[in-house]
């Protein structure tokens, strides 16, 4: 290991102030995800097809916004740093916009209804984006080192896994302990609001910005850096493989109520498998960051997916009735599924690098943002496949089902999602992008920056 190995490496504190900022925006984003449509449709009494247009156009805005801002934080020239800055004046915001989703005014009724959801998701998708694109592209700001980004990103996964499973478990039972559910999820909408910012604020004012490893702001107009993301073989390899592995994680997970509820006949222990699922995924997180350090991060990655979906697949196997199988499935899955959690969050900061050969720039924010824009549609086209696939099969809510509607559920929850991960594969198995290249990578930088100085003298 040489020298500059050596003082790339961050201390267990750095990495403990940075996964705090994941807990904050994961329990947001889950809490918003499991509970927002039963809050509008069964506390507030609004039309669920109003909420559904509503969150659809936030969802769009989401989308669309993540390389907008990549991009304008890329341009940013701040005291505090190009993402900094946004955890520390876009935190309160996103707290004030999260606890307005739970506390619509008694009294609208009509348009002002309409104009007050879509108001409230809007402000709300704005800020998620302002502070998540700006705490992910911290990663490689912080360290060059190809096995310490792995490090990092397992640390603020373990923050991830924690807000992801508190907000979705503890929202509903905040609001119970109130006089009335409309009180009690206001004060749920405050408490997560207040408790998130702080989070944030452990990271923004805790983590150490490392100026030295930021580039000047991008000169790069909107769509050529958007344009220029898709010139980049490797990003283009783990976008790819992303949309076939993100269309097959929203099937299993979307299914999985169906398959325990309709296949199994277990619908009372959907929460239990929810936890065993997630909380598989966290105990495994420090296990793949091992093994990434033996091997290359591409390969690794392409066997914990080999190995989740191996497993979902074989629950097509599984007789209809109750099946004690299912628990090592969904946690043989989880040990799987726990790869995916930390690799592709730490392929991206290597990509950076091979993007800064090609434009000469940083472009930390842009990459992040095109990611999360890639993920937004992947995770609809999943969503949009599965609805049409139960309406295909004859599904037919809270009824036995049709050998033809298991049929589909079971193809669904198991076999396709599988076959969609392993076509993927390949593109991870043959990476462009190993620790001997990205080591060569970063050689090359260093001698064209140096080369650049010596002219500018």
């Amino acid at each position: 290991m040489n020298k500059s190995e050596v003082k790339d490496r961050l201390s267990i504190s750095t990495k403990v102030l940075y996964l705090f900022g994941d807990i904050g925006i994961s329990m947001c984003l889950s809490a918003v995800a499991f509970f927002i449509l039963f809050f509008y449709a069964d506390v507030a009494r609004v039309d669920p097809a109003l909420v559904g247009t509503a969150l659809l156009l936030g969802k769009l805005w989401d989308a669309v916004s993540d390389p907008l801002f990549g991009w304008f934080s890329d341009r940013t020239k701040s005291r505090f740093g190009r993402r900094k800055v946004y955890l520390y004046y876009g935190s309160i915001p996103l707290g004030l916009s999260f606890a307005l989703l739970w506390a619509m005014p008694e009294g609208l009724t009509g348009i002002m209804t309409t104009v007050w959801i879509i108001a409230t998701f809007l402000f709300y998708y704005t800020f998620i984006t302002v502070t998540s694109v700006s705490y992910y592209a911290m990663t490689p700001e912080l360290t060059r080192d190809y096995d310490e980004r792995t490090s990092l990103t397992t640390f603020r996964m373990i923050g991830g896994t924690i807000g992801y499973m508190a907000g979705a478990a503890f929202p509903p039972l905040i609001a119970g302990l109130f006089a009335t559910e409309k009180i009690g999820w206001e004060m749920m909408g405050i408490m997560f609001a207040v408790f998130a910012v702080l989070c944030l604020y452990i990271t923004a004012f805790g983590v150490k910005q490392r100026k030295e490893l930021e580039g000047p702001p991008s000169e790069l107009p909107v769509l050529p850096s958007i344009i220029t993301c898709f010139k980049n073989k490797p990003f283009v390899y783990l976008i790819t493989q992303g949309l076939f592995t993100n269309i097959g994680f929203v099937l299993v997970m979307s299914y999985m109520a169906f398959y325990l509820t309709y296949q199994l006949d277990m619908k009372d222990l959907i929460p239990i498998m929810m936890v065993l699922l997630l909380g598989t995924i966290g105990i495994f997180l420090f296990f793949w960051k091992w093994i990434t350090d033996k091997w290359a991060k591409g390969p690794t990655y392409a066997l914990g997916l080999f190995i989740a979906f191996g497993a979902t697949a074989a629950s097509f196997l599984l007789p209809q009735g109750g099946s004690i199988w299912i628990y090592p499935i969904v946690f043989v899955a989880g040990f799987g599924f726990s790869a995916q959690w930390v690799l592709p969050w730490s392929i991206i900061p290597d990509v950076v690098e091979y993007d800064e050969l090609i434009t000469g720039e940083r472009r930390e924010g842009i990459y992040y943002g095109v990611k999360g824009l890639t993920d937004k549609i992947s995770w609809a086209l999943g969503l949009f496949i599965g609805g049409w696939v139960l309406k295909l099969f004859g599904f037919v809510p809270e009824a036995a089902q049709s050998a033809t509607s298991l049929l589909g559920i079971r193809l669904f929850f198991g076999p396709v999602p599988a076959l969609l991960a392993f076509v993927s594969l390949p593109l991870l198995i043959w990476f462009p992008i190993n620790r001997k290249t990205h080591a060569e990578t970063l050689a090359r930088l260093k001698l064209k920056r140096s080369e650049n100085s010596e002219q500018s003298i």
